[in-house]
């Protein structure tokens, strides 16, 4: 399983997030998320964003622009040190998730468009940065009871969060803290429809090709 986060929104909103998970708590789980660490020289990375845009305009021209569109720089940027440079892939990621936030309407999110499912207090963003200045996003499990809430008002709500913890990175900064707190679950808070919108499954296949290089890839995942 990879979190499904990066492509859908960072586009995550998604060059790829990894993540990596430790238990501080019996009963609480966090994660950090951070964009792959690939550098390139900065005239080279510059080239290459261009050729993505023109990639873009000319295949992807009914993709939106502006912000988080299609000739969004830094965006495009992300997703090619996600892709390790490669255009072609930043360009099938990139057109992937700017499609996948139009037709989810993430541009259409608000405060008030969330409100009422927000109240139930299953989610939430923190007031401030942890110990090494990341943005906090913090879900409690137990409020979370699918018999009750809407399905789409809590993918909404993951979505509207996701950004807008985002957007609280500080310059510089590529990671952002996510803590699941699991004190109280039991079983009318599990929903494995919902997991299937926050985690993405996929075959072995993806995962060598996607994840790693040839070098990199897990030993039980190798032919």
């Amino acid at each position: 399983m990879t979190t499904h986060t990066c492509d859908a929104l960072r586009a995550c909103g998604s060059p790829l997030f990894t993540s990596s998970s430790k238990f501080t708590h019996p009963r609480s789980r966090t994660c950090r998320f951070s964009v792959q660490n690939c550098v390139m020289d900065p005239n080279t990375s510059r080239k290459l964003v261009l050729e993505v845009k023109e990639k873009l305009e000319k295949e992807h021209s009914n993709l939106p622009v502006g912000k988080n569109g299609r000739d969004d720089g830094d965006m495009i940027l992300w997703f090619l040190k996600d892709r390790r440079f490669s255009v072609e892939e930043a360009v099938n990621k990139l057109t992937k998730a700017i499609t996948w936030r139009q037709e989810f309407g993430v541009s259409d999110l608000s405060e008030d468009a969330v409100k009422k499912i927000a109240e139930s207090g299953k989610a939430y963003v923190h007031d401030f940065l942890d110990v090494n200045d990341r943005p906090v996003l913090i879900v409690v499990a137990s409020k979370h009871l699918p018999a009750v809430h809407d399905r789409l008002e809590n993918e909404k709500l993951c979505v509207f969060l996701i950004e807008k913890v985002l957007s609280k990175l500080p310059a510089g900064k590529e990671q952002i803290l996510g803590i699941i707190d699991l004190r109280g679950f039991g079983t009318e808070n599990a929903e494995l429809s919902f997991l299937t919108f926050l985690v993405k499954f996929c075959s072995v296949e993806t995962v060598r090709k996607e994840y790693f290089t040839e070098e990199t890839i897990p030993v039980n995942f190798r032919d």
